[in-house]
């Protein structure tokens, strides 16, 4: 018998979505919503279900009445399928699986299709669980984020990517489904306290070390303004920083991350192992920034970046406002099992970012023990010298 041959398969599927940059989304005068939802003006109005971040609702106590009259007012482009589901945010929201099945049973409950869509509107946990239910119910619903928060704006709520945490261990559970749309609205930023305003331009600095040298001359210069709460700054800080990460996610060649190396997780693998030590007591972009000057710290004692440069990243997250040094960074706390999970969660070999100048990435596969304790010292010493009377301290008073 002759035996049976091998059949291959192989297709493209082509993904397209915007990230809108706009003020007021909900107000009537705006059509932006609407013209999004209305793919065929001929057609049914579409179904919604629209999470929302407690946060969001509580400081902006307009925002329900204003969907709902927005959604009223286009009611021949959108259908509210019921009451908005209201949310606490923050990681542990991503820590309790109950709150993904509380969406899908409301998705079953509305009777939603694969023509409907879910609508998150709060920070980047928020719209991480809401995408990972949407993107499980149906095998796929359609999702349209509007973040809420600078991190959300400039990083979180741009990509591909959906989760929530399980077994101890950061996004173990997700999807890689893209959005329908993403739609940044600067006013919901005011609102924010000083740690979630200033926390998101982590990411801006780190995709600008890796990637845009002229961006960071930009961090850099603006710094003291961005923390003393420049709304103008934080919007071109936004809208670049989306920018870079969406090139890399279409012209970079591995949007769902079947390889070993992720770049834009610079500074990422201790970050995550942080906020786990910490009980996510620690923020993503406290952690995020700690984890770029160890980064940096590491890269210099190693001998790939020259002593001005690292001087400068690290300066310039302290004008941010940034801790440089935390003690649950320690060794005995287990900070090098995050290279095993950061591994683990890829595959293949170990793959990490460093920089060897300001814009310069470089990959590395192994990261010397020795090295990083001594980085950690460093740092620890010097952010026992760093002076007390700058934008950062003067705004975190105010905002206590």
């Amino acid at each position: 018998m002759t035996p049976l041959s091998t059949i291959q398969q192989d297709f493209r599927v082509s993904y397209r979505y915007a990230v809108h940059f706009t003020r007021n989304l909900f107000d009537l005068t705006n059509p932006l919503f609407k013209d999004i939802l209305a793919e065929d003006p001929e057609g049914p109005p579409r179904k919604i279900l629209v999470a929302v971040d407690r946060g969001a609702s509580r400081h902006h106590p307009q925002l329900l009445p204003k969907l709902e009259a927005y959604c009223r007012s286009h009611r021949r482009a959108i259908s509210l399928a019921g009451a908005p589901l209201l949310f606490g945010g923050g990681e542990h929201l991503k820590n309790d699986p109950l709150h993904v099945t509380i969406m899908q049973q409301a998705i079953h409950a509305a009777g939603l299709c694969r023509h409907s869509y879910v609508v998150a509107i709060g920070g980047g946990a928020l719209i991480d669980m809401a995408g990972f239910a949407a993107a499980t119910a149906h095998r796929g619903l359609r999702l349209i984020r509007v973040p809420t928060t600078v991190m959300a704006q400039a990083d979180a709520s741009i990509g591909v990517k959906n989760g929530i945490n399980a077994f101890g261990k950061k996004n173990f559970l997700g999807t890689f489904a893209p959005p329908a749309a993403v739609v940044n609205d600067a006013d919901f930023l005011p609102t924010l306290s000083q740690p979630d305003w200033i926390g998101g331009v982590a990411e801006a600095v780190k995709v600008a070390l890796i990637k845009d040298a002229a961006f960071f001359d930009f961090l850099e210069a603006n710094a003291q303004a961005l923390a003393d709460r420049d709304l103008g700054l934080m919007e071109r800080v936004i809208h670049r920083c989306a920018a870079l990460h969406l090139d890399h996610i279409a012209n970079h060649g591995d949007p769902f991350e079947f390889g070993s190396s992720r770049p834009l997780d610079f500074g990422h693998w201790a970050a995550h192992k942080l906020e786990q030590i910490s009980g996510f007591e620690v923020g993503h972009g406290q952690a995020v920034a700690l984890g770029i000057a160890l980064d940096a710290t590491y890269a210099h004692l190693s001998g790939l970046l020259p002593r001005a440069p690292w001087q400068r990243v690290l300066n310039t997250l302290a004008n941010l406002g940034f801790d440089i040094y935390d003690p649950r960074l320690e060794l005995e706390y287990g900070l090098l099992d995050g290279l095993k999970e950061f591994r683990e969660h890829l595959g293949g070999w170990l793959t990490i970012m460093l920089i060897w100048g300001i814009g310069q990435g470089i990959e590395v596969h192994d990261m010397d023990p020795d090295l990083v304790r001594q980085s950690l010292e460093i740092l620890k010493e010097r952010s026992e010298v760093v002076p007390e009377d700058t934008a950062w301290t003067r705004a975190k008073v105010a905002w206590s």
